[in-house]
């Protein structure tokens, strides 16, 4: 285990201070294995656990099975398909545009949202394939009602298995003190998310791990929820249940732009994810060389549930998975409020921890993730074009590849300020390959961006691009 944080892990946590984390998770009837799991990780942190992977530890992975190979288990997938779970990592709020509910929820098309989109995937796999896959959200205590709420439009959703669970919360930890924090003009946050990393015993400790198997489900697909490009191929779960493996991530090359993110390796035999912070300084060229290490982690991963019930067997205070600390504000909206941490894990790591885990390289199509409001314009125009199975399908992949979208963070970032300058709909950017705006501008409908454009607004009034302007660059 990795206390990810760049330097050193250590904090002025003492024996005192794991008790009154232990209350108070108490206290909120957690699970236990949710407060068990906390306090390992908090321990390892307090006790300065190692912070990185050295480039001696590791060997680059130089080749993989790809997806592209894999037609041969297309009828083995059909065969699986009663078996296998469609499970959405939905616990993700989209603070950094400024939103206060699931991610999921903000829309895609005029009244369609992420959601509705995963909602519609999974239904019109069912009629296809003539099985009641299910569909479950892994939701966070922020995001589940709001989420449940929009998918009563799809009742035919939920058969013998419930649409979700809930992942656990744990304290977040004063960075000041050590202690967990105390907020009390807003209780709730004085907690956070345990990153997806949490999918394991959540699982468990909800029940949901012994219903899925009790009612003959065994294959999972998990996925995010703002990855539209993520949906149950029946290649991939024919080699997965064919094969027999516990555990198996979805890889893509890294390109120059993935330089700085995380990637695959081995050590002693086995694969694992090494990320920028666990990286010491001088192994940084190493690290950024994607000619030596070439694939990167998608979150697009596969889960047999007999393994994953045999490994927390065997670890009953949840899977030693490396130990993210993420600095914040005690209130997102208070600059000025305490520093805390969160611990966190990240459910990719598990790789390391599964006895014959192997990884495939798919198509850059199946990690299309909306993180900013960048990628969001990128979908919502003609860039992408709505599938008759509900995917949203790139019309050309390759120019989408290449496509660099830059929009002022002081106009655009928060999804109610890009919303009112996008007001009659996204700009054309199908023959676009790069728009930066800096600036204040409003866009009226039926815009064309090609080839190279910049706009500058070096004024404080907002400017208006004309409906049907044709910006050429």
């Amino acid at each position: 285990m990795a206390a990810q944080n760049g330097k050193s892990g250590g904090s002025k946590l003492d024996v005192a201070a794991l008790g009154r984390f232990a209350e108070r998770m108490r206290r909120e009837k957690l699970p236990e294995i949710a407060t068990r799991a906390f306090l390992r990780n908090l321990r390892f942190v307090a006790e300065g656990g190692a912070t990185v992977v050295p480039e001696a530890s590791i060997e680059p992975v130089a080749t993989l099975p790809e997806l592209a190979s894999l037609e041969r288990f297309e009828a083995a997938g059909r065969r699986a398909a009663s078996r296998a779970v469609v499970l959405k990592l939905n616990g993700g709020l989209g603070t950094s545009m400024g939103l206060s509910k699931a991610k999921s929820l903000l829309p895609v098309r005029p009244g369609i949202s992420f959601l509705d989109l995963i909602a519609r995937q999974v239904l019109h796999q069912r009629a296809r394939l003539k099985v009641d896959l299910p569909l479950v959200l892994m939701n966070s205590y922020r995001t589940r009602d709001d989420s449940l709420a929009a998918l009563l439009v799809h009742p035919e959703l939920e058969k013998q298995v419930p649409l979700d669970f809930v992942q656990h919360k744990v304290p977040r930890i004063d960075a000041e003190t050590g202690r967990p924090v105390e907020w009390p003009a807003d209780p709730s946050l004085e907690w956070c998310p345990p990153g997806h990393g949490d999918l394991y015993i959540a699982l468990a400790s909800s029940g949901m791990l012994e219903m899925l198997r009790g009612n003959g489900f065994r294959h999972v697909f998990v996925s995010n929820a703002d990855n539209l490009g993520a949906t149950l191929d029946l290649r991939l779960l024919g080699w997965f249940a064919e094969t027999g493996l516990p555990f198996a991530m979805e890889v893509a090359p890294r390109t120059p732009a993935d330089r700085k993110g995380g990637h695959l390796a081995r050590r002693d035999g086995r694969l694992v994810l090494r990320e920028t912070a666990q990286c010491a300084p001088e192994d940084l060229p190493a690290f950024q060389d994607i000619e030596r290490h070439h694939y990167f982690n998608t979150n697009n991963l596969w889960l047999d549930l007999d393994a994953l019930a045999r490994a927390l067997t065997e670890s009953p205070e949840g899977l030693p998975l490396p130990v993210i600390r993420n600095e914040k504000r005690v209130s997102p909206d208070d600059p000025s409020s305490p520093r805390c941490y969160q611990l966190e894990t990240a459910m990719g790591s598990a790789i390391e921890y599964f006895e014959g885990a192997q990884a495939i390289v798919v198509p850059r199509e199946r990690f299309a993730p909306v993180k900013t409001t960048s990628d969001l314009l990128v979908l919502w125009s003609d860039a992408y074009e709505l599938a008759a199975d509900s995917r949203l399908v790139a019309r050309n992949p390759e120019a989408n590849r290449r496509r660099v979208i830059e929009l002022d963070p002081r106009f655009y970032s928060a999804i109610a300020d890009f919303e009112a300058r996008f007001e009659e709909g996204a700009p054309s950017l199908r023959d676009c390959r790069r728009l930066s705006i800096r600036g204040d501008f409003r866009f009226g409908g039926g815009v064309v961006v090609e080839g190279d454009v910049e706009l500058v607004n070096p004024d404080d009034d907002q400017r208006l691009i004309p409906a049907e302007t044709r910006l050429r660059g």
